[in-house]
């Protein structure tokens, strides 16, 4: 196993080197302070059989002792385009004392724009030169061609130019990073002068200032191919970088969290940090959640231990949103659906396998109705009652949010549905699709039906003499031949519930309440006041705008 000193490990080219070469195989020492301390430096070096090099200083000073400790090993030095004179010492330097040396000369990073963020957070980058071209390079590639060096062979003596595959005008990339975090940002010209002053009051030194000025003011190098040429994989286009960065971009978002539990109340709407996706995950721009009523319960704390909620905690199951930062499968601006935890937000981070295509006949915030309540009723009719056709099913509570998807889900299993519902409520489920409706608040429950598909907490003292099999979502029903489930996570069931909705089987009906409402909602759901199936609302886009 080769065992590799990185330097600067921590940084934004250190990160992802660090996880490449561990998913080469390689034994990583990272290593930051200790090249300004000999005795620390040798320590690090025992055993390394090669040195990823980031020269922290602005001078060669020093550079030369450090590369003597470094001794014998092979060494990729992380240089510039620019060429320093500092720099180009330091190459020959390396040159002179490593047994095998490859320089890397990056041009622009990509994470540059991170500059940028404050402004892009108000809607308006002033930068100047606007229609300076660069090709920005994603420190994915740079650490992905330093790999390759460090591990690989024919790569000694090789002076690498590193670009992005594209150039872009500096208004362009403005424009690019707005797309990706999905709100209109637009770029204003500041005068180089007015550039210095600003830059020299926030301190940074007048040659560095005049430099980047210079820089910016040169016509742009052309794109290589040197990342695709060394690593066989085409460099990362700017739009993939921006939309895998947008949380730094984006920063902060509202919440609905709670910190105790208790009456609605707790509920407070927060600003807080925008989540970061892990591996395999994406960033959401929520359109919409959903109420679900067991989420008094969650709020109350009658459900922490059952499902291991740590406070604070952000509220909301049900997401519909576009895709920020692709994984998965899934790209930058899919609209997905899905039953994860925190969606009660403006940005949820969620499991990319957990997530389906949403539906393309309703709007994407209607959506949000369909994961919890759909899956819910997907389950009790064909897993757990079994409906077929000629079934005589009884569903009681019908007019929920539950209700509404399972008389749907039963009549296209081929059933005769009969409903239970109130008056408030009865002509919406007549509507879906129930071949008879029950006023339960002034008739009592019809018997001789083949299951009973029971959505509500209170039942009579009767309900056994109702059917033969009996499926219930809420309390256990005593009798052999019932069953009491909890609906599971199914993406599989989720994506079978969109094509029914796209196909015109199965109609999604809401009433759709703002974020800022939710406690109000919480409320109202205690009070019995709810009918139907409820979403809330999120427009972080809407709420940029009017910043």
């Amino acid at each position: 196993m080769t065992r590799v000193l990185v330097s600067g490990a921590t940084g934004t080219i250190g990160r992802p080197l660090v996880s490449q070469l561990q998913d080469a195989g390689a034994d990583v020492r990272p290593v930051t302070r200790e090249l300004t301390d000999p005795a620390a430096l040798a320590a690090a070096l025992d055993g390394v059989d090669a040195v990823f090099l980031l020269w922290p200083f602005a001078s060669a000073e020093g550079a030369r002792e450090v590369l003597e400790l470094v001794g014998d090993r092979r060494v990729v030095y992380l240089s510039s385009a620019a060429a320093r004179p500092y720099e180009v010492e330091i190459e020959r330097l390396v040159a002179g004392t490593a047994r095998e040396w490859t320089v890397l000369r990056p041009h622009a990073f990509a994470a540059n724009t991170l500059r940028w963020a404050e402004q892009v957070r108000a809607g308006v980058v002033r930068q100047p030169y606007g229609e300076a071209r660069f090709a920005p390079l994603h420190e994915r590639d740079i650490a992905a061609v330093a790999v390759r060096a460090l591990l690989g062979d024919g790569h000694d003596g090789a002076i690498y130019t590193l670009t992005g595959p594209r150039s872009l005008t500096q208004r362009e990339q403005a424009l690019a990073i707005g797309a990706a975090i999905g709100r209109p940002v637009r770029w204003a010209e500041e005068p180089p002068a007015e550039a210095r002053e600003r830059m020299l009051g926030l301190g940074w030194p007048a040659p560095a200032v005049d430099g980047m000025l210079r820089a910016l003011a040169a016509p742009g190098p052309a794109p290589t191919r040197t990342v695709e040429e060394v690593t066989g994989v085409p460099a990362s286009t700017f739009e993939a970088w921006a939309s895998e960065h947008a949380a730094d971009f984006i920063a902060t978002m509202r919440a609905a969290r709670i910190h105790e539990y208790g009456d609605a109340s707790v509920i407070s709407l927060e600003e807080v940090p925008v989540p970061r996706p892990g591996p395999g995950e994406v960033l959401v721009e929520v359109a919409a959640t959903s109420f679900n009523p067991s989420e008094v319960g969650l709020r109350m704390g009658l459900l922490g231990d059952t499902l291991g909620i740590t406070l604070p905690h952000t509220l909301g199951w049900d997401v519909a949103g576009t895709v920020i930062t692709g994984a998965g499968g899934l790209s930058p601006g899919d609209r997905v659906i899905g039953l994860i935890d925190g969606a009660a937000a403006e940005y949820a981070v969620a499991r990319a396998d957990m997530l389906v295509k949403a539906p393309e006949r309703i709007p994407l915030a209607d959506a949000a109705a369909v994961p919890v309540a759909g899956l819910t009723a997907w389950q009790a009719v064909f897993e757990h009652a079994r409906v077929g056709p000629g079934s005589r099913v009884l569903i009681n509570g019908a007019g929920g949010g539950v209700g509404l998807f399972a008389v749907q889900l039963a009549k296209y299993a081929g059933a005769y549905v009969v409903a239970t519902a109130s008056p408030r409520s009865a002509a919406a489920v007549l509507a879906l699709g129930a071949d008879e409706v029950v006023d339960y608040t002034a008739a009592p429950l019809p018997s001789g039906n083949d299951v009973l598909i029971n959505l509500v907490a209170e039942l009579p003292a009767s309900v056994t003499r109702l059917a033969k099999r009996f499926v219930s979502v809420t309390r256990p029903i005593e009798h052999p031949r019932a069953v009491h489930f909890v609906a599971r996570n199914d993406p599989g069931q989720l994506a079978e519930l969109v094509a029914l909705i796209d196909g015109g089987v199965v109609d999604v009906e809401v009433d759709a309440r703002p974020l800022a409402a939710l406690a109000d909602l919480h409320r109202a759901a205690e009070r019995g006041n709810i009918r139907g199936k409820v979403t809330v609302n999120v427009d972080a886009v809407e709420r940029a705008r009017s910043q």
